[in-house]
């Protein structure tokens, strides 16, 4: 809207109109000298002409004295009277000494006449050339004035501002019919908004969600549901441990790691590949009875079987309990069973598998070194009876004990002999025959006991002494004795190695049987069609609220 301006009177004071009146002043008509000097036409003319045309309601500036007005004629045109060139004239507005106000103030009005100055003395010089004052303050209602002027140029021709409404009072009634259009108007937008949002939500929301429900009311094919329940068990030693060894062997812990193993295979493909080898897996999902969306392609690949399978096979693990839970659904409640059964097969292989090799290796060990004891054990024995049956002596010991008791037997009939003889000899005239007869007894029993000596200790070239053959006799029997020592320890380790094979033994036990149902498992079409609103309406309000941020984003 284009501003007001506020008309002032301005009076003269007494001496303002006698001053007028006197001989120094001129009259108001008629032009000043510095008027008289300036040209009628040019870009000054036009500046001095433009504000007291745009306003005319302004009051009328008070006549200058004249040697103001002789000193303000002589600043605006220095070069015209003296024929000085513009550097000239520039050097002497420079000797002037101006403030760096005024030369902003000249800069400015040379911008606003249209001036292209090249400093701000040039400024000067221009606006001067001009017959423009530089140095003149503006009125405020001037620069308004002239601003929208320039604005006004600039807009295109085709916009006109049409001119303020004119103030009008309502009357009640009038007002009252007013605020009803504005509510009726309201009304009708929220109506018409709610409207869309229905047509919207029958759209993407209800539309969808009675698709859903129509197909598992009335076009799903029932599916039959098996649950069963196993447990992967550790065989307890047969002493019992006491201490954390006992406590963690009771627990699910040691067999964890072999419950997520069985979980992992019996959800792999290799599962997947031997159950439709096995029991036609592919085959019962591609009957016709079962509708397109959950049927098989005849012609289906094994990649597509598999996802049928992890949507029909559900396997969780609990790794509190350790309890391995199974759910296995087919279109019939026998296949279902079957195949629950096939796969609990699987997991007891996998479950045997798992410590098989360990089991083995433990008992290879200890049953080689077994082996290899009782076989030397056995070539000791064998050495020992070959060379009693060679030297024909049972025991060595029992055979020194009977030479040793004979030699004795020998030694006190010999000493019974000596004593006879001596006794004999001690007659004055002794029978000489007896004599004889004594020392000839004497000499077979000594020759006897140092034969007997002789077998003992030493022998001859051909046959070894006794002590030869009783050394020979324990050092195998010693042989033997350490072979028996061995073959003990290797069958103490043996049993030692079964012990623990059977502790690492994992067995699968069957918590849950897998039974067949009577009644369908699946779908659950109630439940199946609110799930599918909630998902349809959850979808469309995120959608909704991304575009509304969208719209602020871009609006902003």
């Amino acid at each position: 809207m284009k501003p007001k301006a506020k008309r002032f009177r301005i009076r003269r004071s007494g001496a303002a109109r006698t001053g007028a009146s006197g001989p120094g002043t001129s009259d108001p008509g008629t032009p000043t000298p510095a008027t008289a000097g300036t040209p009628p036409s040019g870009a000054g003319a036009q500046a001095t002409a433009a504000p007291s045309q745009t306003a005319p309601s302004a009051a009328p500036a008070r006549p200058p004295r004249p040697d103001a007005a002789a000193a303000k004629a002589k600043r605006l045109v220095p070069g015209q009277e003296s024929g000085l060139s513009p550097q000239q004239e520039i050097d002497a507005i420079k000797r002037e000494n101006l403030t760096g106000r005024q030369l902003r103030v000249a800069r400015r009005e040379a911008q606003k006449h249209g001036l292209n100055p090249s400093s701000d003395l040039d400024a000067v010089r221009l606006l001067r050339k001009n017959g423009i004052d530089p140095f003149k303050r503006s009125d405020l209602l001037e620069l308004v004035v002239t601003d929208q002027a320039k604005a006004a140029q600039n807009l295109p021709a085709a916009i006109r501002h049409a001119p303020p409404p004119s103030p009008h009072v309502l009357s009640p009634d009038e007002r009252a019919r007013e605020v009803q259009k504005i509510q009726q108007d309201i009304a009708r937008r929220r109506r018409r908004k709610l409207a869309l949002l229905l047509v919207k939500l029958a759209f993407f929301v209800f539309l969808p969600t009675a698709l859903a429900g129509y197909y598992y009311f009335f076009i799903a094919t029932p599916m039959y549901a098996v649950h069963s329940e196993f447990v992967i068990q550790q065989a307890s030693p047969s002493g019992g441990s006491g201490g954390l060894g006992g406590l963690f062997g009771s627990s699910g812990l040691p067999t964890t790691q072999d419950s997520i193993t069985v979980q992992s295979y019996l959800t792999s493909r290799d599962a997947m590949r031997r159950l439709d080898r096995e029991h036609n897996f592919k085959a019962h999902f591609q009957q016709a009875f079962i509708d397109p969306i959950q049927r098989l392609d005849p012609k289906a690949t094994n990649e597509a079987a598999y996802r049928t399978y992890l949507k029909r096979v559900k396997i969780g693990f609990d790794p509190t309990e350790g309890i391995v839970k199974m759910d296995v659904i087919a279109a019939s409640p026998q296949a279902a069973v079957e195949f629950s059964k096939a796969l609990i097969k699987y997991a007891e292989e996998q479950v045997d598998q798992l410590t098989h090799r360990l089991r083995e290796g433990q008992m290879m060990g200890a049953r080689k070194n077994y082996q290899d004891a009782e076989k030397k054990m056995t070539e000791s024995q064998a050495k020992v009876l070959a060379l009693q049956e060679k030297k024909g002596i049972l025991s060595a010991d029992a055979e020194i004990s009977s030479r040793m008791q004979q030699i004795s037997a020998y030694e006190v009939q010999l000493r019974n002999r000596k004593l006879a003889l001596a006794q004999l000899k001690d007659n004055p005239r002794p029978n000489r025959t007896k004599v004889q007869i004594a020392e000839k007894s004497i000499a077979r029993l000594e020759a006897v006991i140092a034969e007997m000596r002789g077998e003992l200790t030493g022998g001859t070239a051909k046959n070894q002494s006794l002590a030869q053959i009783s050394g020979e006799l324990k050092v195998a029997q010693a042989d033997l004795a350490t072979r028996q020592l061995l073959l003990s320890q290797a069958l103490q380790q043996l049993e030692n190695a079964r012990i623990e094979a059977n502790r690492q033994v994992r067995y699968l036990s069957l918590g849950v049987a897998p039974v067949a149902p009577d009644e369908p498992t699946y779908p659950k079409a109630f439940e199946d069609t609110v799930l599918a609103f909630l998902l349809f309406a959850g979808i469309y309000l995120m959608i909704s609220l991304t575009a509304s941020v969208l719209r602020e984003q871009i609006a902003a």
